[in-house]
């Protein structure tokens, strides 16, 4: 098969490493791509937002498969413009990705489908939104209804916070991603992301995974686009993967096609683990970034059949995805000054001996290279390094013994991934 793989990220470069695995394979494209994308694929200069141009390629060289790796082009219509084409895509369509493109929307199609989630008020006029404060109890959960780079969700302790913020968003704090403000309250519980494969049709389970979203260790400062993430996580246990597959991620993708919008892609349900159950804090509509990086170091299986069988609605004739027993963790390394201001073009060394210890894979995020060839800094997070190990502490060890390596001086990471689970053993 001929696959285009749309990106140039971390996400992307782990699916591309995933992908470029399978004997089903002959020819394999991205674009953009980048330079460590490129070890794996023919990449070809075409912009994630150019949708006509992304078409025209696809064409052109008869793909088989699209594989869409950033929600940006799925909530523009990149998959309906393919599809339109007789292209097969994985990736939802537009109207399906409305799931991700407004919370507003999700938290209004949860409530239509009993999907357990907090409670919740969709506000664009200040007052309002500081008056339904009164129904809530310290801290609040505000969230830019659009798309926000990972960094639209505000968790102020206090009622002066709050409505400090609830001014700042609607005043275009993230620009019209503001305009409409949503309110949660707040859920106590432990958070899981858990991912599952769907053909519009029917789901298969496609593995869990837990995230740092705070910058700071112990989970501390702003939230962030992910510093790192580990799976299996100890809380998404069977009976909380059984609970959540059934209430939560099976009726999303039953109510999307009731609704005229099936959901072909992977859902990705970011849940809070609470006294009550699972309950859904937000659904994205493409592989976690950096879950995805850890979830393709675990899958066993031979993943684009699967991709596959997504896009062509026979996802129900496939067996359920098998799993390597070894754990995976992967450690963000950013910019110093993310998630605020950064500075691109600093020299990263160290990479390739990274890459060479065992069990270890970098994945590349943000990295170009200078006229000299060396890797340089072109992004907030720049890498994932990401490891296996036969526990989590082992595969922490490798993570951590490989960034030890890594000559960066202008960046960071945190040194505290996974440190719930590695608390319990």
């Amino acid at each position: 098969m001929k696959l285009l793989v749309i990106g140039s990220g971390g996400r992307e470069h782990a699916l591309v490493w995933k992908l470029a695995q399978s004997p089903k394979l002959t020819k394999l494209y991205a674009a953009p791509g980048s330079p460590a994308i490129a070890e794996h694929a023919q990449c070809e200069n075409i912009s994630v937002s150019d949708l006509d141009g992304l078409t025209e390629f696809a064409k052109r060289e008869a793909i088989d498969l699209v594989i869409v790796g950033p929600e940006n082009p799925l909530c523009e219509g990149l998959a309906d413009q393919l599809r339109a084409e007789g292209i097969a895509v994985f990736g939802p369509s537009k109207a399906a990705a409305m799931l991700e493109t407004s919370k507003a929307f999700a938290k209004d199609f949860y409530a239509r489908h009993n999907v357990p989630t907090a409670r919740y008020g969709i506000f664009t006029d200040a007052a309002e939104a500081k008056a339904f404060l009164d129904t809530f109890e310290p801290p609040y959960v505000l969230k830019a209804d659009g798309l926000a780079a990972g960094k639209g969700v505000v968790i102020p302790e206090t009622r002066a916070e709050a409505e400090a913020e609830i001014d700042e968003f609607l005043s275009g704090k993230f620009g019209d991603a503001s305009k409409t403000l949503v309110i949660e309250e707040f859920m106590r519980g432990e958070e899981v992301s858990i991912f599952a494969l769907s053909d519009g049709k029917s789901v298969k389970f496609c593995g869990a995974a837990q995230d740092h979203k705070r910058v700071g260790e112990g989970d501390t400062g702003l939230n962030t686009g992910g510093m790192g993430a580990y799976s299996p996580a100890p809380v998404a246990t069977p009976d909380i993967i059984d609970q959540a597959m059934k209430t939560i991620i099976e009726p999303v993708a039953h109510g999307l096609s009731s609704e005229d919008a099936p959901f072909q892609g992977v859902l990705f349900a970011g849940l809070m683990v609470t006294e009550d159950g699972p309950k859904t804090v937000e659904f994205n509509i493409r592989f976690g970034d950096p879950e995805c990086q850890v979830l393709m170091m675990r899958i066993a299986d031979d993943l684009l059949p699967y991709l596959e069988a997504c896009a062509n609605g026979t996802l129900a004739d496939m067996p359920e995805i098998s799993w390597k027993a070894e754990p995976a963790i992967t450690v963000v390394m950013a910019a110093d000054g993310y998630p605020g201001s950064y500075e691109k073009g600093s020299v990263i060394k160290g990479v390739d001996a990274a890459n060479a210890m065992d069990g270890v894979v970098v994945f590349e995020a943000g990295t170009q290279r200078n006229a000299a060839g060396e890797r340089t800094a072109n992004g907030g997070r720049v890498l994932n390094v990401t490891a296996t190990g036969e526990s989590l502490h082992y595969a922490a060890d490798r993570a951590y013994a490989a960034i030890n390596a890594i000559d960066w001086p202008e960046g960071f990471c945190r040194r505290d991934i996974a440190w719930r689970a590695l608390k319990q053993n």
